[in-house]
């Protein structure tokens, strides 16, 4: 019989394009060891996978280093905001209480 495997899926959406792969790896690896293993960062040279934020199912994992993946795990690498979504709101808000103010 063959030594057991897990399988996960690693995602990545930069702002043009997107990656899903499935990977294949030994019990026990690594949240970080998945990435790598996934060949996301010959498709996204961009991302340094050894240091970049990630997450499973929309939380982000504090140490990818030592986590090892579950079977099923989805692993987003995450990237960094483009603008802050307060800043925005606070932008939004104040465009509106300025077009209010013009109509009255």
């Amino acid at each position: 019989m063959g030594e057991a495997t897990v399988e996960v899926e690693v995602v990545y959406a930069a702002i043009d394009r997107q990656a899903l792969r499935s990977v294949t790896v030994a019990p026990g690896t690594t949240i970080r060891a998945a990435l790598l293993a996934s060949g996301i960062g010959q498709v996204f040279p961009e991302v340094d996978l050894a240091e970049c934020p990630v997450g499973i199912f929309g939380k982000v994992i504090a140490d990818p280093d030592t986590r090892p993946v579950q079977p099923g795990d989805r692993i987003e690498i995450y990237r960094p905001l483009l603008a802050d979504p307060k800043e925005v709101r606070r932008l939004r808000a104040a465009k509106a209480a300025e077009a209010k103010a013009r109509k009255q």
